[in-house]
């Protein structure tokens, strides 16, 4: 999950961790940022677990789990990890950075670059969860199949609407948040992506 600290969409009473330029640098690569998600989504994991389902080495896995926990993004599970092997979980549900325009086009190159890494890293994400989705659909019940959604709008909007546009859309959908219950019969993790960008008019 990524939210934004500059616009007010961090969603009340979520632990979210809140991103600087020096901890954005440590995230800005591809397998911590895969880990991260992976803890985030599915609960905690060995480094030899997270390994297999990411097909990875364990050893890759290891050191990129140190590192993230270095910076206060994964911890130990006390509750698990009383064996041999060492259980990571991630320490926070989300995470929000500032998408002001000083901090998108902060002096430092570094900075700029770590951005970009998160930033397409988690519109890959996107993009792979979507197409997963699109290819195991025919084995999901019927209610589910009236139930999901893809669809893209276009309006003209100005960047205060767009921005009024977002603030609601995550309003709306935190209003969901904690309805049913863990365990629900019948019930899944629904995933929304929300994208909100301008294109230019030629």
């Amino acid at each position: 999950m990524a939210t934004s600290e500059a616009d007010g969409t961090t969603p009340p009473g979520l632990n979210i961790h809140h991103v600087d330029a020096r901890t954005l640098r440590v995230l800005a690569h591809p397998l911590r940022i895969r880990l991260l998600t992976a803890l985030r989504e599915f609960g905690p994991a060995t480094a030899s677990k997270l390994a297999d389902r990411l097909g990875e080495s364990s050893g890759a896995t290891s050191y990129h789990l140190r590192q993230l926990a270095a910076h206060g993004f994964v911890e130990d599970d006390p509750e698990l990890g009383k064996g041999r092997e060492r259980w990571w979980r991630a320490k926070h549900a989300g995470m929000a950075f500032d998408r002001s325009g000083d901090f998108l086009r902060d002096p430092d190159p570094e900075v700029r670059g770590a951005i970009g890494v998160v930033l397409h890293e988690m519109a890959t994400t996107h993009a792979q969860e979507l197409n997963t989705w699109l290819g195991t659909m025919h084995e999901w019940p019927e209610e589910w199949l009236r139930s999901w959604d893809a669809s893209d709008f276009k309006i003209r909007l100005t960047p205060e609407l767009s921005l009024e546009l977002a603030e609601k859309i995550h309003e709306l959908i935190e209003s969901y948040r904690g309805r049913v219950p863990e365990g629900t019969e019948g019930s899944a993790v629904v995933r929304t992506h929300l994208h909100v960008f301008p294109r230019p008019n030629d």
